[in-house]
């Protein structure tokens, strides 16, 4: 009866990958319907019993690979675990809740956001782009397109110049280049051959090139070349000179949602067609493919752990493992959101966090051990997320239908303990 209710005595192990925090190696006998505040009293009190200048940490508790939410027994009930078995119990310093900073105002929805350094790069439904610092200073307003941005990339960036491309519901690419010091930004390439709009982009490892994913369903590839001193001669044009594409694959249905490159001759990307895509640019073929049951919104893979989460219409978040032979099995899916999910990103430093931002005007910042509710709730914007970034280890940037984009920091402390 004491199992079946959830309540009982147990034997734990407590164990720790930080060592700072690491406790006696020895079993702890507790109630069964303990909690993550009970449990963290536990951990601090071991701890200053070796340590009296301990400071209380919070931490998070890891129980057969999965964050404890609920008590201990029940969580344990769940899974079918036997009270009679000695429980390991992981525990990590809590990831501390990102810090609210800046909010950017644009004159019309935002629709794509990408940092690079101190800056930020933004593209609006009012046909624009928009650079901004880090801190929320705005730099430039950059017309050229003629339709709303669906997606942007940085190509390169250092002291002097930088390179981004933008893509359009105008069917046209455009590759830039910002000189800093001048602050002018020129359209040196319109990259031309969708035959609808270009959804999204991204650019590879080494810089060189830049794959596009449009409603025509095609995947594109193109150089990010800029050295072309002839063809920018050439061009009188504002929209700079004409590019064509270095190949164009086919293979998708429906509108390509989501492109990212996994290494040099490999690109995944994702359609409303209810499939993700593993695409040999070697062979410009497909090599393998995860179909799931419905469209899928956007992805991003993990260079860090290998891994795929994906958004989709049905306000869940789906965790896909690539390097497996069964990589259409959904390996965990993730509750929270109430409306449709159009962005996900990883974070590029941290290999179990992610983030998600949803018509239900929310940002969530996840753990991939905790299926069940996000870590945090990014709040300011009004309106529906429609961007989202987590390519500065320091910031969380996203855009939304309010004419917004919100940057929250990562507090430093927690850089120390980031793996």
């Amino acid at each position: 009866m004491e199992i079946e209710s959830g309540e009982g005595q147990l034997q734990i192990h407590l164990k720790t990958k930080q060592t700072q925090y690491a406790v006696p190696d020895a079993p702890y006998s507790i109630g069964a319907n303990i909690s993550t505040t009970e449990l963290n009293d536990l951990v601090n009190t071991i701890l200053k019993e070796t340590d009296t200048d301990h400071k209380d940490v919070e931490f998070d508790f890891l129980v057969f690979d999965e964050y404890l939410k609920s008590n201990l027994g029940d969580h344990l009930k769940e899974r079918g675990i036997s009270f009679e078995d000695i429980i390991n119990i992981e525990y990590v310093e809590r990831f501390p809740a990102p810090e609210p900073q800046d909010c950017l105002l644009h004159d019309d929805w935002v629709s794509a956001v990408k940092t690079q350094d101190k800056w930020v790069l933004t593209g609006c439904y009012d046909n624009t782009i928009n650079l901004w610092s880090i801190k929320g200073d705005h730099i430039l307003t950059i017309p050229g397109h003629t339709n709303p941005i669906k997606a942007v990339a940085w190509v390169s960036l250092n002291d002097e110049t930088g390179i981004f491309v933008s893509c359009s519901q105008d069917q046209n690419a455009m590759l830039w280049e910002w000189n800093i010091a001048q602050n002018s930004v020129d359209c040196v390439y319109t990259c031309k051959g969708h035959e609808r709009g270009i959804d999204c982009v991204d650019v590879n490892a080494d810089k060189t090139k830049f794959a596009t994913g449009s409603w025509d369903t095609m995947l594109k590839i193109w150089s990010a070349d800029i050295s072309d001193v002839d063809d920018r001669k050439r061009s009188k044009s504002e929209t700079g000179a004409t590019r064509t594409p270095l190949a164009t694959l086919q293979g998708h249905r429906e509108n390509i949602s989501a492109v990212q490159w996994m290494d040099s001759d490999t690109i995944i990307t994702a359609s409303w067609d209810h499939t993700i895509k593993f695409w040999d640019l070697s062979l410009e073929g497909i090599k393998s493919e995860i179909t799931g049951n419905k469209s899928f919104f956007d992805i991003s893979y993990s260079k860090l752990n290998g891994l795929i989460i994906t958004s989709s219409a049905d306000k869940n978040l789906r965790l896909y493992d690539s390097r497996t032979n069964q990589g259409s099995v959904v390996k965990n899916t993730y509750f929270g959101h109430t409306q449709w999910i159009p962005t996900v990103n990883w974070s590029m430093d941290y290999e179990h966090l992610f983030v998600s931002g949803s018509y239900d005007n929310q940002v969530k910042l996840w753990d991939l051990r905790s299926p069940k509710a996000p870590l945090y709730d990014l709040i300011g914007h009004g309106d529906k997320v429609m961007a989202t970034d987590w390519s500065n280890k320091k910031y969380v940037v996203s855009g939304g239908a309010d004419n917004s984009v919100r940057i929250f920091k990562i507090k430093k402390a927690f850089e120390k303990i980031k793996n």
